[in-house]
């Protein structure tokens, strides 16, 4: 492999060719979420005082690798690891070149949201812990998901942003959903991250390249609607068939199409990761046969500083990011 080339994958007809070679592949895990922070000291307040996060690490990274891994040039990245439960989240602030700030009308049901949603012990305690910081809200309040919903009844929710305008989630499962360790907060009122959720345009579409040609396992799937629906996402009249994926470890991607309304706006094709609307989900695992079963024969091999050997950043069909790495 060659230390150079960015690999930025839009919409591509060999996803659907390499998907059945791919079903043998080694299982990956979802080794971090991480986003773009227009100003890190602010951020890992943020993060560390209000949410509970712990600092991991921190590094500054530039050069010519970094350059083509994102398709940034000249690019100068300062990179925070925080830690809740087991799980990671990074922010990255781009020192230069600085991006464009997350867009101002920005709807739940646009096809650039994500975020990630932070399993609480408590909903009414956590609710008022942000109210006392002062949190921008995103829903009108805490939601409880209604019974006739078999798989989401009694699942609370509530969504909020930081300081950024990144849409975040606290969420609390009721005994029997969920995965068994939210049961057991030892304490922890924010006890981890459950999910990284996108709005997809099409579930089957985004199926084939996160099941199929990723390996992630759909683990569960819901039709979800009515007024706590509604108000949870802030969009009237929302309709959401949401899909739940793993991986063999890590949070899971949970993917939210809007069956209704379908007036969500699609990702622009001028957005990088620079940008502060930019998410990438870290996964690690073996590049090679990803870039085979790609007809992509070159990855960018950063120099070690952030932990692994090689990268790729790829796109799946509606534009969200993920970064593949192997150690």
């Amino acid at each position: 492999m060659k230390p150079r080339l960015q690999i930025l994958v839009a919409i591509a007809v060999v996803w659907m060719v390499a998907a059945a070679a791919f079903a043998g592949e080694p299982s990956r895990t979802v080794d971090t979420v991480a986003m773009t922070v227009a100003d890190m000291d602010r951020s890992v307040a943020f993060y560390t005082q209000v949410l509970t996060f712990a600092r991991v690490s921190e590094i500054e990274v530039a050069g010519p690798e970094y350059e083509h891994l994102d398709g940034v040039f000249g690019l100068r990245m300062r990179i925070v690891r925080l830690r809740l439960g087991d799980e990671y989240l990074t922010l990255i602030q781009y020192l230069a070149p600085r991006g464009r700030p997350f867009p101002v009308d920005s709807r739940a049901n646009d096809r650039w949201f994500q975020h990630v949603a932070i399993v609480v012990s408590d909903m009414e305690s956590a609710y008022g812990r942000l109210r006392k910081h002062k949190v921008e809200y995103a829903s009108t309040g805490p939601q409880t998901l209604p019974a006739w919903n078999r798989n989401a009844g009694g699942i609370r929710a509530f969504y909020f942003r930081d300081p950024d305008e990144h849409y975040l989630e606290l969420i609390q499962f009721p005994p029997g959903k969920g995965n068994s360790r939210w049961q057991h907060p030892n304490g922890q009122l924010f006890m981890g991250i459950d999910h990284s959720a996108i709005v997809v345009g099409d579930t089957d579409t985004s199926l084939r390249f996160y099941r199929d040609l990723l390996g992630l396992r759909v683990a569960g799937g819901s039709e979800n609607y009515g007024t706590e629906q509604e108000h949870l996402n802030n969009v009237f009249g929302a309709r959401l068939r949401i899909t739940s994926l793993r991986a063999a470890a890590g949070p899971g991607v949970e993917l939210l199409e809007y069956l209704a309304p379908r007036d969500g706006r699609p990702i622009g094709h001028d957005v990088h990761p620079n940008d502060l609307v930019f998410w990438r989900i870290v996964m690690a695992g073996p590049l090679a046969p990803v870039a085979a079963k790609l007809n992509l024969d070159e990855v960018a091999t950063p120099r070690h500083e952030l932990g692994f050997n090689h990268a790729a950043l790829i796109r799946d069909p509606d534009g969200h990011a993920t970064e593949l790495i192997e150690r």
